[in-house]
């Protein structure tokens, strides 16, 4: 009886076969295993042409060869691959395994990933999303369907730059600054260690209007606008100053 193999290329020698080559094959074995939980492959993708076209990660029976014999996968080159169209990279099926993947194109293109046949479910790399994904496949027989873990490395680190989009932050403690989109400072922020004052600020219904609001443990507080140098703090473009004294002539003239 001949040796068989897993779905994943390791040998499985049967009772009798392969006298004298046992070790052999076993350390073959040995290492194929250390590739499937730890071997890391650069998969560059088809860049012929334009529209979609196919890369498939190979699994070789008792080799080291197959692409999709590694835990870490990067797709397309280190210093990423120029693709001129939609890619698709396929595993075969029954292949029940995880793989960290990286979408390392270049060039305003969709990755799909997906098993080489049947209707399985795929997961995709948009256009703009250059990023890393934990994918599993389920190894269903003919419609080995690949799915996104949603534990990339693109979530949310303690040191990563991330979007965050739809979150809701509860009481989030801000250090010295809040920066606008390119990274220029928008607020400045100094701590009082003994404060028990602060600001309110409230959106509004329709027809009223948003409010800046003093609020605290204090019973009378009042608001601070400081203008720095010669600058003048201005309401709707006039400087207060100049509002005050309109205010005060509709006073005394009606």
């Amino acid at each position: 009886m001949a040796s068989t193999y897993t779905n994943l290329g390791v040998e499985l020698m049967a009772t009798g076969e392969n006298a004298g080559t046992w070790g052999t094959k076993t350390n073959a074995n040995l290492n194929l295993i250390e590739q499937l939980t730890g071997g890391y492959k650069v998969q560059t993708l088809n860049a012929a042409g334009t529209g979609i076209n196919t890369t498939a990660l190979a699994i070789d029976d008792g080799a080291l060869t197959g692409a999709a014999q590694n835990r870490v996968i990067i797709l397309g080159a280190v210093s990423a691959q120029a693709i001129t169209g939609a890619k698709t990279v396929t595993v075969p099926l029954l292949a029940e395994t995880f793989y960290l993947m990286k979408n390392s194109t270049s060039g305003a293109h969709a990755v799909t990933l997906k098993a080489v046949s049947g209707s399985g479910a795929t997961v995709v790399w948009a256009a703009a999303d250059k990023g890393w994904k934990i994918v599993y496949f389920d190894g269903v027989a003919t419609d080995t369907g690949v799915y996104d873990t949603g534990f990339g490395v693109g979530d949310v680190t303690l040191t990563g730059t991330q979007t965050l989009t739809n979150k809701t932050l509860t009481a989030p403690a801000i250090g010295t600054s809040i920066l606008d989109t390119n990274a220029n400072e928008l607020f400045l922020l100094t701590a009082t260690g003994s404060a028990v004052n602060q600001l309110t600020y409230a959106n509004a219904a329709a027809d009223t209007n948003p409010s800046f609001t003093a609020t605290g443990d204090s019973t009378n507080i009042g608001i601070n606008f400081v203008p720095k140098g010669s600058g003048q703090v201005q309401a709707a473009g006039n400087t207060i100053s100049t509002v005050g004294k309109a205010i005060a002539m509709a006073l005394v003239f009606g």
